[in-house]
Parts: structure tokens; C-alpha cells; sequence
């Protein structure tokens, strides 16, 4: 739960700066997390690819990824937003990529590398199971920070991009914590009524 407040007081900071150019050679990303920048280049249609089990109003689908090469020079990743999926899981939708020089705007993050896979299998039909810059650009031969500007304009229509805060569900926590307590009192409320019983006996 302060993990999550933490992560939203920093959202709050940085979303409160104002629109900096992306900082293609910072050497502390941590630093740069939740800040709104503007790229501009164009995108590598070729390298684009889907992660799964991404789920937008109760609605399964993938967020779509196109790397973006710099005007000025690199590359980054960028999630241009939410997709449905197919009828079926073979179903892969196809989505088109703007042609062309283009202006990216969005917030920067950072991929979480602590996600669980069942096996390290390379990635189907364009699919991948986690967003990891670092797996990407092995995979690739592209060289990409380990951060991902997501998109809010210039990265084509058709995607959602709502993107959610870090500190969502963290009064979940809190009922969880009170729950426990809960549980805790009741066991001790229990165990001193049995006592006190056993010692009247």
C-alpha cells in the first residue's frame, strides 16, 4: 500500500512539470519515471509487436508497442495504447502503424523486470508475454532504454490510452491490513471467552 501511495505521489510530481524532449541519453531513468515528454522520429513498423493479457474495461486484448527511431539519433519504445483482442487466440489483429515523421507524446515508465514467466519462449505470431526492453533489443539487435513512453498523441488512432495510475487498488491494501487485524481481535476475543470458560469449569 505505501509502495503504491509513494508511486502516486511521484505521478503527481512529475505529471505537475512541464512536457520536456525525451531525454534519449539520461543516465537515471528511476528520475525521469512518470515525467511527459515529446519524441519525435519515426516508427519501425517491422520491429512493432503485442503484449498480451492486457485488459481494458473488462475487455481482453494486447497493448501494441512500435519502436520509434529518433529523429536525433536511438530508439525507444513505445506503447501506443490498448487493442481488443480476436475471436480466437490465433486471431492476432493487425494495426496499422503512421508512416512518416511523427510527434509522440505521452508519460515515460518503467517495464517491471520482476514478472513471472512460465518459460522464456520467444515470442508467436508478434505476441509477447511481457514488455522487457532489455529481451527486446537482445532479440532485435535494436538498442532501446529500459523505459517506454506511453503514448497520450501522435501515435496513431483507434488504440485506448488510458492509462492507469500506480496507486490504483491501494486502498485494497488497507481493507486487507484491517481485515487481518480483524481476525487477529477475533482470535484473541476467542481465546480469552474459552479460557475464562475453562477456569469456571
Amino acid at each position: 500500500m505505501q509502495q503504491k501511495e509513494a508511486l502516486g505521489a511521484a505521478l503527481d510530481a512529475a505529471q505537475a512539470a512541464p512536457v520536456a524532449p525525451f531525454p534519449a541519453g539520461a543516465a537515471d531513468w528511476g528520475a525521469w519515471r512518470f515525467r511527459r515528454v515529446e519524441a519525435s522520429g519515426a516508427f519501425d513498423a517491422a520491429r512493432q509487436f503485442l503484449v498480451d493479457n492486457k485488459v481494458h474495461r473488462g475487455r481482453a486484448g494486447y497493448h501494441v508497442v512500435t519502436p520509434l527511431l529518433l529523429a536525433g539519433g536511438g530508439a525507444v519504445l513505445v506503447d501506443r495504447g490498448w487493442i481488443a483482442a480476436g475471436a480466437t487466440r490465433l486471431d492476432v489483429p493487425a494495426v496499422p502503424v503512421p508512416q512518416g515523421e511523427v510527434v509522440v507524446r505521452g508519460r515515460i515508465n518503467v517495464p517491471a523486470a520482476d514478472y513471472v514467466e512460465l518459460a522464456a519462449s520467444p515470442p508467436e505470431r508478434g505476441v509477447w508475454q511481457n514488455l522487457d526492453p532489455a529481451r527486446f533489443a537482445q532479440a532485435t539487435g535494436l538498442a532501446v532504454p529500459p523505459v517506454v513512453i506511453e503514448a497520450t498523441a501522435g501515435a496513431g488512432e483507434g488504440l485506448a490510452q488510458e492509462w492507469p495510475r500506480p496507486d490504483s487498488g491501494a486502498n485494497k491494501h488497507r481493507m486487507y491490513m484491517l481485515q487481518w487485524y480483524a481476525f487477529a481481535a477475533l482470535v484473541a476475543v476467542l481465546w480469552g471467552a474459552l479460557a475464562w470458560r475453562g477456569r469456571r469449569r
